[in-house]
């Protein structure tokens, strides 16, 4: 039986990917995996090198932002726009710049970036080794890194999570009261950006429109059932 194919979960910050993503893994326990980074700083106390397989997904894009808020309540996080903060609260395979700079010279990253003078990545390795665990492995990228991935051969499902409107993306991010003026209207803008592009023909498999929780969380389902079964048919 072939692995799991990767998921692939793009969408602007506020369009609600962090709630469908809890639910689904909630609802479907053991079913999906995510792979451990590669940086190049160094260990912080308490940091292992190499773990990470069962913990939040290391998000990828042109910025990094914190991975402990990817699944806090009613927050959603992009990597659409800038933000202060750098990764916190996950596990890398840690390295130096000349090894890493290597691998993504030979191909061997799927998507890489840097913040703060360090570098973060994730390998089609890291990738491979939550497959070879009959695991579906989620990717969030922005929309450059969804073009970025299309130039690999990972074979992902590509699915776009949007908002009904702008008005009411920009009404949820408001509401959160967690940005700074200057912060949100730059989320706004990525987001008019990333819902433009999301509308190119055979950028995505899917593209949900999330106006209604419920109906959102079962086309997601939808989409994935094939990978769904196939992970549990081999349990």
């Amino acid at each position: 039986m072939s692995r799991p194919r990767p998921v692939v979960l793009s969408g602007p910050s506020g369009a609600g990917k962090s709630t469908l993503l809890k639910r689904l893994m909630k609802e479907h326990e053991g079913v999906f995996g995510f792979s451990v980074s590669h940086t190049t700083r160094n260990p912080r106390p308490g940091e292992e090198n190499g773990k990470g397989l069962n913990k939040l997904p290391m998000l990828l894009g042109a910025t990094l932002l914190p991975v402990a808020d990817v699944f806090s309540s009613d927050l959603e996080t992009s990597f659409s726009c800038p933000n202060d903060s750098e990764p916190t609260d996950e596990d890398y395979h840690f390295t130096t710049r000349e090894a890493m700079q290597e691998g993504i010279d030979n191909g061997d990253f799927i998507e890489n970036a840097e913040f703060s003078g360090n570098m973060y990545g994730t390998s089609k390795a890291a990738i491979e080794d939550v497959q070879a665990q009959n695991r579906i492995c989620i990717l969030d990228v922005d929309i450059q890194g969804v073009r970025r991935i299309k130039e690999t051969d990972l074979n992902p499902i590509y699915i776009s999570i949007q908002p009904p409107s702008m008005d009411i993306l920009e009404k949820r991010l408001r509401d959160r009261q967690t940005e700074t003026e200057d912060s949100l209207q730059k989320r706004l803008e990525a987001a008019r950006i990333d819902m433009e592009l999301s509308q190119e023909p055979g950028m995505f498999d899917m593209v949900i429109i999330n106006d209604d929780l419920e109906r959102a969380y079962e086309e997601l389902k939808e989409i994935l059932d094939e990978e769904i079964k196939k992970v549990q048919e081999a349990k």
